[in-house]
């Protein structure tokens, strides 16, 4: 506060002394103005490169943060498990495309959810994301203690029986009728009949996804990150992590599938959403 009322009062006698030499017919020293207004600049610059620190900041922190936790989250659940099932019998890049449409629109959804509640004292919304992060982890760190070593299979059962579903519906489609000959002579009409079941698949795909992943921790997760974190963040993490568990689940979930430790990443998934709790006691709520 001094530094500020001396550097003002600086600023004030220079500029009296200006216009006195003016009044004197004395040119004003240009290197005076300049000087000032070099002052002002690099003032206003540096405001501008701290506020610009800490939304680079806040962004990196949301996005590793949603990036983590989804990880984590969607690894052997039963949307990886649809995903990875999809892809054994249908083509990768449609059932890829579909789930990750179904993802994608989930995560904006729900970061925007999130966002609307910052309406809500920012301290009441870090604390009470803060307490359900710590309680999300030492929920999951019960489950994976208490977990069969056989939970993998029954996420992939019970996956694989809706898939199935869909998949009798996808072949009595008419793909059948290309496959018979049936679908007539011309060469336009056989691309329209597999554009028409690659369609198909992408929708079967975005589907299953989007109503297996309504409700799910994921989703809700997502929704606490956005109340307390750089939505745009929460939402790139967060396409970003379901981009990468999809895309394993669709290149390697014919060898993962019987092989994923549920239970591992379930242990681990709750360790990680401890540690983002614990974070919470380094953070100044104010200045966030």
């Amino acid at each position: 506060m001094r530094l500020f009322l001396f550097s003002g009062t600086f600023l004030v006698l220079a500029a009296l002394f200006v216009v006195t030499c003016a009044d004197e017919g004395v040119p004003p020293v240009p290197h005076e103005d300049v000087s000032i207004d070099s002052a002002g600049n690099i003032e206003t610059n540096s405001e501008e490169k701290t506020e610009s620190s800490k939304l680079n900041v806040s962004f990196y922190h949301a996005f590793i943060a949603s990036l983590s936790v989804i990880i984590v989250s969607e690894l052997g659940d039963k949307t990886w498990f649809i995903a990875a099932i999809m892809a054994m019998k249908h083509s990768r890049m449609a059932v890829f495309a579909g789930a990750m449409g179904a993802l994608a629109l989930m995560t904006v959804l729900s970061a925007c959810l999130g966002w609307v509640t910052q309406i809500v004292p920012h301290k009441l919304t870090f604390y009470i994301s803060t307490g359900l992060f710590a309680l999300f982890g030492l929920k999951m760190l019960h489950e994976g203690y208490h977990m069969s070593p056989d939970e993998g299979k029954e996420e992939y059962e019970e996956a694989n029986a809706e898939v199935q579903k869909t998949s009798l519906e996808i072949d009595s489609g008419k793909f059948n009728d290309l496959e018979s000959g049936n679908a007539g002579p011309a060469a336009s009409n056989n691309t329209w009949q597999i554009l028409t079941f690659v369609s198909t698949i992408v929708v079967k795909s975005f589907m299953l996804t989007f109503v297996a992943e309504w409700g799910d921790r994921s989703q809700l997760t997502t929704i606490i990150l956005a109340a307390r974190e750089n939505v745009s963040g929460v939402i790139l993490g967060g396409i970003t992590g379901h981009g990468i568990c999809t895309g394993i689940a669709v290149v390697f979930g014919r060898l993962l599938a019987q092989r994923i430790s549920v239970r591992t990443v379930t242990l681990v998934g709750g360790v990680v959403f401890l540690l983002f709790a614990l974070s919470a006691l380094f953070v100044d709520v104010d200045s966030s």
